[in-house]
C-alpha cells in the first residue's frame, strides 16, 4: 500500500477521511535535509575540535567558526541538487522530454539521485571555495550526513510509491524466512497510477534505505579511529565508492533507460556508479589510505570495483 499524501497515513492510521495536499516524499526529503544538515554540523563542530577545520569567511568577510555555514551551505546544494537531479532524469529519457518538455519538467516524479549528488557537490565546492574552506575536510565531514539524508529520502519513495521500484519479483528466488513484502510489493494507490500485477515488484527504496544506513554506520566507524591520522579526502572517497557499488547492485533489479555503445548495455546510474567507484579508489590510493582502513572496508571497495568491469 502506497501513501502519495501526508493525509493518506493519518487516513489510513485513523480511518479519517482528511485530505492534506501534502507530499509525503516531499515531506521526507525536508526531513532529510533538516536531520542531514544537523548532523553534519556536529561532524563540522568535531573537525573543527580536531584542528581540521578552521574558521570561514563570510561575505562581508568576517570570520566565524565553519560550523556556522553548514545552514548556508544545505540549502544552496539542496537547491542545485533538485535542478541537477532534474536535468539528469531529463537526460535519461530525452524522447519522453521532446515529446512533452513542460510534462517532465514540471513533473512530480522523476528525479536523479545522481545527479542531484552531482549538482550538489559541484555547488558546494563553489560556495565552500568562495568562504575559504578547504573543501576535501568539509566533504569528510558531511558525507555520513550526505548518504544519511540519501536513505530517508529513500523512505519517501518507498511509502508515497514514486516509481522507483524494481522489476518484477521472482518469487521462486526467495527465501522462506524472507517476509513477502520484503521480497515484492504491489504498491497500491501509489502516486505514479501504475497497476502492478501480483506478485509484485522488487521494493529497491527498502533496499537502498538500508544499504544507505549501513554506509552510514561504516563511515561513522571510521571516524571513531584517529581521524587526525587519515589523510583529507578518505572518508568521502570510502562513500563514493560504497554508494557506487551499492547502486550498482540495485541497477541489476531495477527498471531504467538503457544506453548502448559498442555491444555494451547500461544504464545511466551505472556509468556513474562505476566512474564514482574508480574516482573513489584513485583518491584513497593516491592518499596512500587503504591499508588504513578495515579489512571488511578493503574487500568491499574490491568487489566494488570488480563489480564496475563486470556491469552488463
Amino acid at each position: 500500500m502506497s501513501f502519495p499524501y501526508l493525509s493518506d497515513v493519518i487516513n489510513h492510521l485513523f480511518g479519517t477521511q482528511w485530505t492534506i495536499p501534502i507530499a509525503t516524499f516531499g515531506s521526507f526529503v525536508g526531513l532529510a535535509i533538516v536531520i542531514a544538515s544537523s548532523v553534519g554540523q556536529k561532524e563540522v563542530r568535531r573537525f573543527e575540535a580536531l584542528g581540521l577545520l578552521k574558521n570561514a569567511r563570510t561575505a562581508g568577510n568576517n570570520l566565524v567558526p565553519a560550523h556556522q555555514m553548514v545552514s548556508n551551505l544545505t540549502v544552496i546544494t539542496a537547491l542545485f541538487g533538485v535542478l541537477g537531479a532534474r536535468v539528469f532524469h531529463i537526460l535519461e529519457y530525452p524522447a519522453e522530454f521532446l515529446h512533452d518538455p513542460m510534462g517532465m519538467i514540471f513533473s512530480r516524479g522523476g528525479l536523479s539521485i545522481y545527479g542531484g549528488l552531482i549538482f550538489g557537490v559541484i555547488a558546494g565546492a563553489i560556495y565552500l571555495k568562495r568562504r575559504g574552506l578547504p573543501i576535501l575536510p568539509m566533504l569528510d565531514a558531511l558525507a555520513p550526513a550526505m548518504i544519511l539524508g540519501y536513505g530517508i529520502g529513500r523512505i519517501g519513495c518507498q511509502i508515497s510509491g514514486d516509481g522507483d521500484w524494481g522489476r518484477a519479483a521472482d518469487l521462486a528466488l526467495k527465501s522462506d524466512w524472507l517476509p513477502h513484502w520484503f521480497w515484492a510489493q504491489t504498491y497500491d494507490n501509489n502516486i505514479a497510477g501504475i497497476l502492478i500485477p501480483s506478485p509484485g515488484v522488487y521494493p529497491t527504496p527498502i533496499y537502498e534505505s538500508i544499504t544507505a544506513f549501513g554506509i552510514f554506520l561504516f563511515l561513522r566507524l571510521i571516524k571513531t579511529k584517529q581521524l587526525a591520522s587519515y589523510s583529507m579526502g578518505t572518508v568521502f572517497f570510502a562513500y563514493l565508492i560504497l554508494s557506487g557499488f551499492g547502486r550498482l547492485l540495485i541497477e541489476k533489479i531495477r527498471i531504467n533507460s538503457t544506453y548502448h555503445f559498442l555491444g555494451w548495455n547500461f544504464t545511466q546510474a551505472e556509468l556513474i556508479s562505476m566512474v564514482l567507484i574508480f574516482i573513489g579508489l584513485f583518491g584513497l590510493l593516491r592518499s596512500s589510505q587503504l591499508k588504513r582502513l578495515s579489512k571488511l572496508g578493503l574487500s568491499i571497495f574490491v568487489i566494488g570495483a570488480l563489480a564496475a568491469c563486470t556491469v552488463h
